[in-house]
């Protein structure tokens, strides 16, 4: 009653607060269960009115209809999950009707039971229930399934049919019921499932596809008009995504990912809205919510059925496509004798093909004619790019048919669909779901068939082997960035190419550059494509899940390229090139690939299978060209870039060279293995910015302050801002406080030797003033960071900090601009399992209010630098074989570094630094220090997603850290501040949140012409008006009247609100909000009094897991 009471009241309050149909919700601010937090959602949808009496028809069914949420076939392995998302569901609904409730297990029974079963049930403890309205989430799980059994249609089909027999007795029993089939399925399947554990098969390609087949089964039972056309009080929905939910390490993770599938039940239980995307950005949650046009729970009468996007799709592909391409070489004579070396070799001397790689030279998906999922799975082999033989060049272009144009006789395609040891396979040994560990397997195997087949001479016949490889590796190089770091994926390539080598007389192997894959999730963000995104999230995780400008997508996009420059420094060190009959030759015509646009701007997908992942027909033919232009290309001067919407001419080979062009015939000089870097002597920066000047006269706002007018610089904080151990190399030296390199703070030498902050500033003003120098307490200029402290101690050091430059007759106090860097919470957080009371979030919060309220009441012409808590949990793999580091790092940070993997104390603490950094963001991103014009506090947000750095193994890189491998190095003390500068020239909306410590002298960013200032929130956004600047600072105290009271975020106003609240104004509401709640409360009392003695039997009668 008393949410009711305050929503009437909220809307008198808010009478011109304007309401989004989609509400977005930060997940991470969710960081308890439902059981301790009154509603995970902390925003609502608007109430939307409502009719007198509730609905005769399922399909006019509002949200605010539903009395009651049932589910059903809920597996007794994931009963804790499944439960907590049917609450959270019911918990949404509660904003339409507060009494909603959920139903599941009353009486949880441990031995498993049919869907029928569950259903004679529900169907005897509901008998009575004939008036109100329920929701039935009916779950199919796919779990118990085996993906690859030979048996898997039958078991699908045995599940939809007992799914249907549910569904006929619910229709027949249940009144007044909605009921939504949802497909649910968990990475389990690998645990009951032998052949899922074979590597030779791409186990989640089975599994996506495992899971469309039940999907499209259920759909094909659901779309008969019986279950929507029968009665008007009962019909049955399929949910249009399978629910899946993935293992999680931490409960922090594992509740915003409930979140998710609840929200994504939610919103396909609400009738979709047109053009409505899929969001990426799995950190933000969308919550949809009814509007006045399309107000009521979705059924398929009421909705438009999710065929657009398939009708879409199919316009796309012509019906019989021709693929086929001339070819304008006039020469296609081979040489007049049999050429001995691998140089000299013309298209018509070669005699065999053959391949290695994943699915896409398996051919997977390649001749799908429909938008038919299901034919992905099939290995149309006669088709792939670089192997495939059907039919000729005329209708089909593929490597294989261009070279049979120069010689008939060519021999290793492969032909038709099947797997890899089919007959028609042949020389095609590609294996679906391949990974770069594959490919010596793959190698061995073709260099037999060669070997034992007639057809070929194995010594004589000169043959083209291509290999491509590496996309799987960087759809999962998120899961073990050690595994997949580009120097093992490449060197599991090397083991390969060794083999050909060292085995296979007279061949030229291509090996095909990585693509460029992070382009194909364009096809993602447009749901009027009808991508199955699900699918491909199965398929290929760490490419298609990251949110955009996040530093997961970052780094996929860095792994990308260095899996280009790997392979490209394996070719390049002439390791293949020494002997005249061999040679491996890099054929880079999709290292930046280009999608193609239809006239509307959006991506075409008719150059992908129907999974817009693998490619069609149509992508086959544009590779099998540009591979062949690429082979006739000198090496060093080849095309590295393909525009798929561009149509390719093929090449011919010339005159005056005839041949495929290798190293050697291209005079190619191999610059070798990259020369070994001198030993680093310094950890300084390169500096190149020209516009270093002051502005023209002294700035009085902190939003236009240039770095030239920076005078003075201070740091608060602990034993990170303090140096300690710095420079230390053994266990004697870590104690020591090298302040001089210190990264905010410290200033010895120059830039070119140490990196900091204020040796950045020093280009801009020589004279800066504050700078701490050296080691020890001796010459800490404005550094009052201690070692060892805690957020409760930066009050104490903020007076310090007051009373030092006031005190200090070098520094104008009144007029100087300064700069003051504050970075503190690290001990906090390690020793929070220790403390829980006095280091919880609200002190902390409390403590770093007090710090900047003495600094904004105090001190004059000042921008504040607030770092975010760095992500504490990758300290966890720093790893090194010595004593500080197996010793000291866990006795310094006990409550990260000790707790157990996958521990509730671990979880808890990683949950307490997100609720750190998220707090303070509020703080400092609220109102509460906006009122003085010559002060400004920047959150600075680069540590908020820490990367740990890792070195060319893929392995965590313990050169930044310190003996104790917990503090920072000087390294790791210039890469911070340079992405604390970096993050100074950002603006505030668009500030990289995370440093992935590359170290490079040229990373320091410069003020642009446009905008020379430091940038703050008022600066960042143009459209913002600044308020006008007090005459002394003295009077723009926070405790003052002028100065805000809160700290908390809230919705901008429409022009036509205020934000001042009139005191009798409030007083007045809340009394009238008081009556109306009572009001409103005994009519709810009376209509529950009388809807409970209705429903008393049935509810005491109802036991075990009901719907």
């Amino acid at each position: 009653m008393t949410r009711f009471a305050l929503l009437i009241l909220a809307a008198l309050v808010g009478s011109c607060t304007q309401f989004p149909e989609t509400v977005n919700v930060d997940v991470r601010k969710n960081e308890l269960p439902p059981e301790k937090t009154g509603s995970y959602m902390p925003i609502l949808c608007s109430p939307t009115p409502a009719p007198s009496s509730p609905s005769s028809s399922v399909h006019t069914l509002r949200p605010a209809d539903i009395s009651a949420v049932y589910s059903m076939g809920i597996p007794l392995s994931q009963r804790a999950e499944a439960s907590r998302v049917v609450n959270r569901v019911a918990e949404l609904l509660s904003m339409f009707n507060p009494e909603v409730i959920a139903q599941h297990v009353v009486k949880p029974s441990l031995q498993p039971r049919s869907l029928l079963e569950e259903a004679e049930e529900l169907s005897l403890s509901l008998l009575h229930q004939v008036t109100d309205w329920k929701f039935g989430l009916l779950f199919v799980s796919a779990d118990f399934m085996c993906a690859c059994s030979p048996n898997v249609a039958a078991d699908v089909k045995a599940v939809v049919h007992e799914v249907e027999e549910v569904l006929q007795l619910l229709q027949k029993k249940l009144h007044h019921s909605l009921v939504h089939v949802v497909v649910w399925s968990t990475n389990h399947q690998q645990d009951k499932c032998d052949c899922m554990r074979d590597k030779s098969i791409n186990q989640r390609l089975h599994k996506a596809t495992l899971l469309k087949t039940l999907q499209d089964s259920l759909s094909h039972v659901l779309e008969n008009p019986k279950w929507h056309s029968e009665r008007a009080d009962f019909t049955a929905v399929l949910q249009s995504a399978p629910v899946i939910l993935e293992p999680i390490s931490d409960s922090e993770s594992t509740w915003s990912d409930l979140n998710q599938l609840a929200l994504q039940l939610w919103t396909n239980l609400l009738q979709p809205s047109a053009g409505q995307a899929d969001a990426m950005d799995t950190s933000v949650i969308a919550i949809p919510c009814p509007t006045q046009e399309r107000p009521f729970l979705q059924t398929q009468k009421n909705s438009p059925t999710d065929t657009e996007g398939k009708v879409y799709s199919k316009a796309l592909t012509p019906t019989d496509p021709v693929m086929g391409t001339g070819i304008p070489c006039t020469d296609r004579s081979p040489s007049p004798t049999t050429p001995t070396s691998v140089h000299e070799l013309r298209p018509g001397d070669i005699k065999v093909v053959a391949a290695v790689g994943d699915s896409l030279t398996a051919g997977n998906g390649v001749g799908a004619k429909t938008d038919n999922l299901l034919l992905v799975l099939n290995q149309y082999r006669g088709l792939s790019w670089s192997i495939g033989g059907d039919e000729n060049i005329t209708s089909v272009t593929t490597l294989p048919n261009i070279l049979r144009e120069f010689n008939p006789s060519l021999t290793g395609f492969s032909e038709g669909i099947g797997n890899e040891n089919s007959h028609q396979a042949f020389l095609n040994q590609a294996v679906a779901g391949a990974k770069s560990g594959d490919m010596e397997r793959q190698v061995r195997a073709l260099v037999e068939k060669m070997k034992k087949d007639s057809r070929i001479d194995f010594n004589n016949d000169w043959k083209v082997i291509t290999m491509f490889i590496g996309g799987n590796d960087i759809c999962d190089f998120c899961t073990d960035s050690v595994f997949f770091s580009p120097r093992n994926v490449v060197g599991r390539i090397r083991q390969a190419l060794d083999i050909l080598h060292s085995e296979v007389p007279r061949a030229i192997v291509n090996l095909i550059e990585l693509l460029n894959i992070v382009p194909l999730r364009d096809l993602h963000a447009d749901k009027t494509l009808g991508c199955p995104t699900w699918f491909v999230n199965l398929v290929c995780p760490c490419i298609l899940k990251p949110k955009k400008d996040s530093s997961e997508l970052q780094k996929a996009i860095d792994i990308n390229k260095a899996y280009q420059h790997a392979m490209k420094e394996l070719i390049d060190s002439g390791r293949y090139d020494t002997h005249h009959n061999f040679t491996v030759v890099l054929q880079p015509f999709l290292r930046e690939i280009f999608l193609p646009k239809l006239e509307d701007g959006r991506p075409d997908r008719s150059y992908l299978s129907p999974d817009c992942f693998h490619l069609s027909q149509k992508a086959h033919t544009l590779m099998a060209q540009a591979l062949w232009n690429n082979m006739l290309e000198p090496v060093g001067n080849k095309t590295f870039k393909h525009d798929f919407a561009t149509s390719i001419d093929l090449k011919c080979p010339s005159e005056t060279n005839p041949f495929f062009r290798t190293a050697v015939n291209s005079n190619y000089t191999f610059p070798g293995p990259p020369p070994t870097p001198p030993p680093v002597t310094n950890w300084g920066s390169d500096f190149s910015c020209s516009n270093t000047a002051p502005s023209n006269s002294v700035p009085t706002s902190a939003h236009r302050l240039r770095p030239a007018d920076i005078k003075v610089v201070a740091a608060l904080g602990d034993s990170i801002t303090a140096g300690f151990g710095a420079k230390a190399k053994n266990l004697l030296q870590l104690r020591t406080e090298y302040r001089g390199v210190a990264w905010s703070i410290g200033g010895d030498k120059t830039i070119e030797t140490v990196t900091t902050l204020p040796n950045i500033l020093k280009k801009f003003n020589p004279e800066i003033k504050g700078v701490s120098l050296g080691q020890g307490k001796f010459r800490t200029g404005f550094n009052m960071a201690v070692s060892g402290a805690k957020i409760s101690g930066i009050p104490e050091q903020v007076r310090r900090l007051i009373d030092t430059m006031k005190s200090n007759s070098a520094v104008d106090f009144e007029n100087d601009w300064k700069l003051v860097t504050l970075f503190i919470g690290g001990n906090d957080l390690c020793q929070y399992c220790n403390d829980r009371a006095s280091l919880s979030p609200q002190n902390y919060i409390h403590h770093m209010m007090t710090s900047l309220d003495m600094l904004y009441k105090e001190v004059p012409r000042t921008i504040v630098n607030v770092l975010g808590i760095l992500e504490i949990e990758g300290l966890r793999r720093i790893k090194r074989d010595s004593l500080g580091c197996s010793v000291l790092q866990k006795y310094i940070c006990p409550c990260f570094l000790l707790a157990a993997e996958d521990s509730p104390e671990l979880a808890e603490v990683k949950r307490i630094n997100r609720e750190l950094q998220t707090e303070t963001e509020k703080l400092v991103y609220g109102s509460r220090y906006d009122e003085r014009e010559d002060f400004a506090v920047v959150l600075q947000p680069f540590f908020r997603n820490t990367i740990v750095p890792l070195n060319a193994d893929g392995r965590p890189d313990t050169t930044y850290f310190s003996e104790d491998c917990f503090h920072f190095s000087e390294r790791g003390h210039a890469d911070m501040a340079t992405a604390l500068w970096n993050n100074m020239l950002e603006p505030v909306d668009k500030k990289q949140a995370y440093n992935n410590f590359t170290n490079s002298r040229n990373n320091i960013k410069c003020p642009s012409e446009e905008h020379p200032y430091i940038f703050t929130k008022v600066n960042s956004f143009p459209s913002s008006t600044t308020t006008t600047a007090p005459t002394t600072h003295s009077t723009a105290s926070p405790h003052s009247s002028t100065a805000p009271t809160t700290h908390s975020t809230a919705l901008p106003l429409s022009p036509q609100c205020t934000d001042n609240v009139p005191v009798w104004l409030a007083a007045v509401l809340a009394v009238t909000g008081l009556l109306i709640g009572w009001a409103v409360t005994w009519l709810l009392l009376s209509r529950r009094a009388k809807r409970r003695k209705q429903m008393m039997t049935a509810a005491v009668e109802m036991k075990g897991t009901v719907f």
